[in-house]
């Protein structure tokens, strides 16, 4: 199964909001590419999980997805990348922001003006929003995730968390096609991750955003993800839908850290309890243990 991973997940190019085909990437004055011959199609409204070892690429991806690659960091890009129609080689940062949102791993690297509010607006002030439409869209934003009541204080005064929905919210506020969320809970405790990942799922459930998440944390973010990606050394090596992958044992070797769910799952398939599916997350893995304490006593 293994080696068909990578092949396996049907996917229709007419939805396709993202292609990249033949993607090989080297920074200036690197040795080897950091990116190599990288292909996949990521459709409307997928929740995408990025992830991998450290260094393998995953940040490299994300900067190609909004444009970052080629027109701030130099190098050598090879093949094609395609974002909301847009060829990004052939399109500008500007163009790109309107359709793809990059959210940092370190929230304080993009928040910096003296209110929450006016920094959820900055985007939409260079992009020319009208003053009116720039209130209504800065205030959804900030109702969106949670911070309203925040609007008026300092970002440097928030918690982590709290200032990691702002960062969002800057996002959002521009009514992205994509959002791509590189390690956004790096910094936070698993309580705090885990509402950060509610809010994500919110926004890819309610609004149809599309969301690229490169995350570790797989235990907590695979409950809403509905597609895999799983990069070593600048290659795509598995990707498909998230049972499949977490199960592989190619996921396994490469170190990816599989969820605790299907981890037990694994470990009740070798005593020779079966499931009726890989669970991928602690609700999963309830309901199935469940299932099968029901059939055992019947």
């Amino acid at each position: 199964m293994d080696d068909i991973l990578c092949e396996s997940r049907t996917v229709n190019k007419t939805l396709a909001i993202i292609n990249t085909s033949g993607l090989i990437y080297t920074y200036p004055g690197g040795r080897e590419p950091s990116l190599v011959d990288v292909s996949l199609t990521i459709e409307k409204g997928d929740y995408v999980i990025l992830t991998g070892p450290s260094g393998c690429g995953k940040t490299t991806l994300c900067r190609c997805l909004n444009g970052l690659i080629p027109h701030f960091y130099s190098g050598k890009l090879e093949g094609e990348i395609k974002v909301a129609s847009l060829t990004v080689s052939e399109h500008s940062i500007y163009e790109l922001a309107k359709h793809v949102g990059l959210v940092f791993q370190n929230p304080e690297n993009q928040l910096f003006a003296l209110s929450v509010e006016k920094d959820v607006a900055f985007g939409l002030e260079n992009l020319g929003v009208p003053r009116e439409d720039m209130r209504a869209r800065v205030d959804w934003a900030l109702q969106m995730t949670g911070i309203y009541d925040l609007r008026e204080r300092a970002p440097h005064e928030l918690s982590g968390g709290q200032q990691q929905r702002v960062a969002i919210a800057c996002v959002l506020a521009m009514k992205p096609d994509i959002m791509v969320l590189d390690e956004p809970t790096s910094f936070l405790d698993p309580l705090g991750a885990q509402k950060i990942f509610e809010v994500i799922g919110d926004l890819n459930k309610k609004l149809g955003i599309t969301v690229i998440l490169v995350e570790h944390r797989l235990d907590l973010a695979s409950k809403y993800a509905n597609h895999v990606i799983v990069m070593d050394e600048g290659k795509v090596v598995l990707d498909g839908k998230p049972l499949d992958v977490f199960d592989s044992e190619s996921a396994r070797l490469i170190g990816v850290g599989i969820p605790k769910a299907t981890r037990l799952y694994q470990a009740l398939r070798q005593s020779g309890v079966y499931l009726n599916r890989v669970p991928v997350n602690s609700q999963e893995a309830t309901l199935l243990l469940q299932e099968v304490l029901t059939r055992d006593r019947g």
